[in-house]
């Protein structure tokens, strides 16, 4: 029995899977003071009413929004900086490039580091290695001590080409050690061993700047688990797509970054393949934020330098340059509880401002009186205030209608409907725009892939959005509402590595990119048997950045021999240009040790007819000119491969799917519901 909790900005969510498939979901009302109380009680709640003991849990696998949120709000350790002499000041100088250099209004944060905690240190490493000035491990020590009376809590430590051999800085990581042994450190060779100082400094400052905050939260998680009978389970997802134990995650806690938002995407991939479709997006779309991530062959796009704490949400260069493995998406401040307002010049906008678990939207009943998309969605229709979470929370239709009136519909001149339908295109318009931003501006088309949506309010919304994208189908998975939680329980081990060779491709000797990698691979080997993973069961996958000479940046290719094929391809695609006769290097190498655990199964229905409708209620639709009067389905009660003639509306116990006119949805055998158009 193995169980995946996913912290929302709404919503605490649970699978519990055994060896036959999913066994119970389970939802909890977020505490954002307190982010382990939630998880805490939702996995106790939902224990006992399967009447299920801790002690039958053999994992509990975790995604937190915890390192997200440290940077984002400043919540870390205070930190200093030790530099190679004359470079300390790499974390504020940044890139020549501003992140939009028509505007005033837009900055970089303030660097995680201030410049009187950031210290030169005499020592030299060149560019192939070679150490032309060993550190000073006195000076190191003295710095350190005095460091530690100042109140200093963490120390990261990034020299110059220390990619190329690590020495003195672990030289100076013991100096540190032995002086003051209190103090965490960080050094880059361990958390980023790659080239680019600018990007290298950051990534090591906050990773240990975050780590003290981690290593309570994760100590404290454990110990309420061990309370529910369940000791040394936990598991946490990383960024890649992947898990680590508690430990191994603490380590380098950077590798949290993005950890609740890879489960969904890895869930949509894994659910949307077991049905032939290998080219998808998926859409979350939680109580706070959208997110969407574009998958190609059935994996989804990674990118190895992610921005974190933007000041600007799409404005590239306005955020932490962090270099760690990170599934690309996109994500915006769309989400069920986002705030819809009057903006300055008297336009009616939504978000990114959201109303949270604490109040939550007007129609939650827990004191909030602004209105939001949940609110906009149940005044047209698309929400049953009776059978919100299967009937254990009521929703409040005169509460949202009152909000809407009073802060909108009033002071815009608008009827409550009207002002309702405007959230709502204004959310989707939003979404299809950051659908466009991973898609078409990277040179795909949004024709060609289907769109998986979950999230609580992703199947609300994914119809209207696909067909604004011309997407022509839309799959829309079992409990779409906990399914980044059950994605949880579809990933595997992972370990990403990395060395920077810098050779001409032409140059490159395939003996020596071998031993490289097999170097990697025994690494990572190593590392996942420790964790209990057979060696049959771990699979490598090489990769390599690559660019053509003289370019600043490069693109991550598969390895093999048709390596310089796919660059050119790849270089097309993303560009817009290649040039197969120019001169192409290998910056670094990739290497992705996977160790393989055991998913559990889907669930095959058996087929027969659509059962008559439950009931009927009206629903908004603009495309038939107003309130509809629609059949709405219980969707536990489909069989395999019924089908269903929109408009139409589809419960479960925690989302909704809204089928808009000219469309239909099927039920796949192995419980997907297939939105279609019906000239399709």
């Amino acid at each position: 029995m193995r169980a995946g909790v996913d912290i929302g900005g709404t919503f605490t969510d649970l699978c519990l899977a055994g060896p036959d498939g999913v066994v119970a979901i389970g939802k909890a009302l977020g505490t954002p003071a307190a982010p382990a109380d939630s998880v805490e009680t939702v996995l106790r709640d939902t224990l006992t009413r399967e009447d299920i003991g801790g002690g039958e849990l053999s994992q509990v696998v975790h995604a937190t929004t915890l390192v997200t949120n440290a940077l984002i709000e400043r919540k870390g350790a205070k930190v200093a900086l030790l530099a190679t002499q004359g470079f300390r000041d790499v974390m504020e100088l940044a890139r020549e490039r501003r992140p939009d250099i028509y505007r005033l209004d837009v900055w970089r944060p303030r660097p995680l580091v201030p410049r009187h905690l950031r210290f030169d240190v005499p020592e030299r490493t060149l560019a192939d290695g070679t150490i032309e000035l060993p550190v000073d491990e006195a000076e190191v020590e003295a710095l350190a001590g005095e460091l530690a009376e100042r109140g200093i809590e963490a120390i990261a430590i990034c020299f110059l080409h220390s990619y190329a051999d690590p020495a003195n800085e672990q030289r100076a990581r013991a100096a540190v050690e032995r002086a003051a042994p209190g103090l965490r450190v960080a050094i880059s060779s361990d958390v980023a061993p790659e080239i680019r100082e600018y990007e290298r400094t950051q990534t090591t400052a906050a990773s240990v700047y975050v780590q003290d905050r981690v290593v309570r939260y994760l100590t404290d998680l454990e110990q309420r688990l061990a309370g529910l009978g369940a000791p040394g389970r936990l598991r946490v997802m990383l960024s890649n797509g992947g898990v680590a134990t508690a430990q191994d995650a603490a380590e380098r806690p950077i590798r949290m970054l993005e950890s609740g938002p890879a489960a969904g995407a890895l869930a949509a991939a894994k659910f949307a393949g077991a049905n032939g479709y290998d080219d998808l997006m998926s859409f979350d779309m939680g109580g706070t934020t959208a997110k969407l991530c574009l998958i190609e062959d059935g994996r989804p796009l990674v990118t190895h330098e992610f921005e974190a704490a933007r000041t600007d949400r799409f404005t590239r260069g306005s955020g932490l340059p962090i270099k760690t493995p990170t599934i690309d998406m996109i994500e915006i401040g769309v989400g069920g509880g986002s705030l819809a307002h009057v903006d300055p010049l008297g336009l009616l906008a939504c978000g990114p401002e959201s109303a949270g678990a604490d109040p939550g939207p007007a129609c939650y009943g827990g004191g909030g009186t602004r209105p939001t998309v949940t609110d906009a969605d149940l005044v047209l229709g698309y929400l049953d205030p009776g059978f919100f979470l299967g009937g254990e929370m009521r929703l409040d239709v005169d509460a949202a209608r009152t909000a809407i009136e009073e802060r909108l519909a009033g002071p815009l001149g608008l009827s409550v409907t009207d002002a309702a339908y405007g959230i709502v295109e204004i959310a989707n318009a939003a979404m299809v725009n950051a659908l466009h931003l991973i898609s078409v501006q990277r040179g795909y088309d949004p024709r060609d892939f289907l769109l998986v949506a979950f999230g609580g309010a992703g199947p609300v919304h994914a119809n209207a959005i696909a067909r604004e994208a011309q997407m022509p189908t839309v799959l829309v998975p079992p409990s779409p509402g906990i399914f980044s939680a059950t994605g949880l329980l579809t990933t595997d081990l992972k370990r990403d590595a990395a060395t920077t060779v810098m050779r001409r491709a032409d140059e490159a000797e395939e003996a020596e990119l071998d031993a490289l990698f097999a170097e990697l691979e025994r690494v990572g080997a190593e590392e996942l048997a420790a964790e209990g993973l057979a060696r049959d069961r771990v699979e490598f996958q090489r990769k390599l950045d690559v660019r053509y000479v003289g370019q600043s940046f490069e693109l991550t290719v598969l390895a093999g021999s048709d390596l310089l094929e796919r660059f050119h391809a790849q270089h097309e695609r993303t560009y817009g240009f290649a040039a197969p006769g120019e001169p192409v290097e290998i910056v670094s190498i990739r290497l992705t040790s996977v160790g393989r655990i055991d998913k559990p199964p889907a669930r095959i229905l058996e087929a027969g007819e659509a059962p008559p409708p439950r009931g009927h209620r009206p629903v908004y639709f603009a495309e038939s000119g107003g309130y509809v009067d629609c059949a709405i389905h219980d969707r536990s009660a489909l069989p395999g491969r019924a089908r269903l003639v929109g408009p139409v509306v589809v419960e479960e116990l925690d989302s909704t799917t809204i089928v808009h006119p000219g469309y239909s949805v099927r039920v796949d055998d192995t419980a997907n519901l297939i939105v279609e158009r019906e000239d399709a």
